[in-house]
């Protein structure tokens, strides 16, 4: 089984080599071309209101796992796998809730402490607190990495948009280990209205399971 979490984990279709936590701080300088398309990114997941999709996620040694996620910006986002995977992960009210039903255990951690945090924000900018650190293109595909300023060692997250038109495809996770996994997702809907449940880690179902009252 995965036993790992979309957060932990992460790049492409054809994904770089694993790099060692020394080398995620390298960046290279972006040119007039990189800056207007990181403008273009930005700007589609500022308009993002809500997503739907199915997604596929590869870890470091092959393992796969698939599911459903549903995205809510800002601050929400559910990933739920499916059979036999035990997973499940839900953000909302500033935490990431990871609960695996087979272990009967729940974890929850700060959003700003992990790199899928950064498309959680409001008003989300790729600037500032947030380094770009190479933007590439191929295959009609557009790639932008990025880090927190001054916390590169935290790892890394690569965005992967279709150029024309823009639309986010997949993304991908260089942890702090060095460990890459990518997600990839299919089947997107857009502009839908979710209940509310759905981003609530307080659903008495789970709290039965793990036989909280």
């Amino acid at each position: 089984m995965l036993r790992r979490s979309l957060l932990a984990l992460p790049t492409l279709l054809l994904a770089p080599p694993v790099l060692a936590p020394a080398a995620l701080a390298q960046s290279r300088p972006l040119s007039d071309r990189d800056r207007a398309d990181v403008a273009r990114a930005e700007a589609w997941l500022n308009r993002l209101t809500s997503l739907k999709a199915r997604f596929l996620q590869i870890a470091q040694n092959g393992a796969s796992a698939e599911g459903t996620g549903w995205i809510v910006r800002p601050g929400k986002m559910r990933f739920e796998y499916d059979p036999p995977e035990p997973l499940l992960l839900v953000a909302s009210y500033g935490q990431f809730f990871y609960f695996d039903r087979q272990l009967r255990q729940a974890t929850t951690l700060p959003i700003g402490a992990t790199p899928l945090g950064m498309l959680m924000r409001d008003d989300l900018r790729l600037s500032g607190d947030v380094t770009v650190s190479r933007v590439e293109r191929g295959g009609g595909m557009l790639r932008i990495t990025l880090f927190r300023t001054g916390r590169a060692a935290e790892g890394q997250l690569t965005l992967v948009f279709a150029q024309d038109p823009v639309e986010l495809r997949q993304w991908a996770v260089v942890d702090a280990q060095g460990q890459q996994t990518r997600v990839t997702l299919s089947q997107p809907e857009y502009g839908g209205r979710f209940p509310s449940i759905l981003f609530d880690f307080n659903d008495p179902r789970f709290r039965e399971e793990l036989g909280i009252q």
